[in-house]
């Protein structure tokens, strides 16, 4: 029988990151070794996930400490925008693999983790949305684009969500980009009235947020054209969707070294 991969998971006190210590201890082929999060109070595994028995790891607050106790093969980051790059760096410095789900990374940050990964002969995935679905919605969006080139994004998340645009609208925009044949003509003439009504901007494509509680994970891509319209929207109504495509990364990356971005490069 193959070794099973050692995991931890930061965040672990977040709805994701509890979604996943769950996840990954009930995965024949994979070991929860660790649980972080700076809330932490000693929690068990157990007392965070749907299981009766007293089990588990405890949850720590000292993710530095773990790495360098448990050793784990894996980290899988949950966390927030503020934490995330210093989690990185710190994970993959001990040569651990690391799984990033919290968006807000920039461009010279992504840089600087695949740098470390390199470095360290590691693999880092960030992957801004874990569900399949969502992955093929961007890939449709993407083909759309080759006879659309006039889109706008509207992407809704529930009001606990800390940065906006998300990263799979984010993600969304830059795939578009790629196949999109023409730069739509500007209305010259359009003026917000209201500062930020027509939403942010990436690569000249409009991204809108919306943030409500009842909401979980939601997008839609709207193309519009001569005499007709085309909407590819995609819908994640619980966190247990995202989970296949978690432990798939996690199994994924073990076999590999340097940057992977967006779910769909696993595949």
């Amino acid at each position: 029988m193959a070794e099973k991969i050692k995991v931890v998971v930061t965040g672990a006190l977040g709805k994701m990151g509890m979604e996943t210590a769950q996840a990954v201890w009930m995965d024949n082929q994979l070991e929860l070794v660790g649980l972080v999060d700076v809330r932490a109070k000693g929690e068990y595994l157990s007392d965070i996930a749907d299981l009766k028995e007293k089990t588990g790891p405890a949850v720590e607050n000292d993710l530095e400490k773990v790495l360098q106790t448990v050793h784990p093969d894996v980290m899988v980051d949950f966390t927030n925008p503020q934490a995330v790059f210093a989690n990185a760096k710190m994970a993959l410095n001990n040569k651990t693999t690391t799984i990033i789900g919290t968006t807000g990374l920039n461009e010279v940050e992504l840089k600087q983790i695949e740098k470390f990964a390199l470095e360290n002969q590691v693999g880092v995935a960030v992957i801004p949305n874990f569900a399949v679905g969502a992955v093929l919605m961007m890939k449709f969006a993407r083909e759309a684009a080759r006879y659309f080139p006039d889109v706008e994004i509207i992407e809704l998340h529930h009001n606990q969500k800390m940065d906006a645009p998300s990263g799979t609208a984010i993600k969304t925009a830059e795939m578009i980009s790629q196949d999109r044949e023409r730069i739509p003509v500007r209305n010259t003439r359009e003026y917000e009235k209201i500062s930020g009504a027509r939403g942010g901007e990436v690569n000249q494509i409009r991204i809108h947020s919306v943030r409500l509680p009842g909401l979980v994970a939601h997008q839609e891509v709207i193309f519009g054209g001569m005499g007709q319209g085309l909407t590819i929207r995609h819908d994640s109504y619980d966190r247990i969707g995202f989970m296949p495509g978690v432990t798939m990364a996690i199994k994924k990356m073990v076999e590999i070294k340097g940057l992977a971005y967006g779910l769909e490069n696993l595949l």
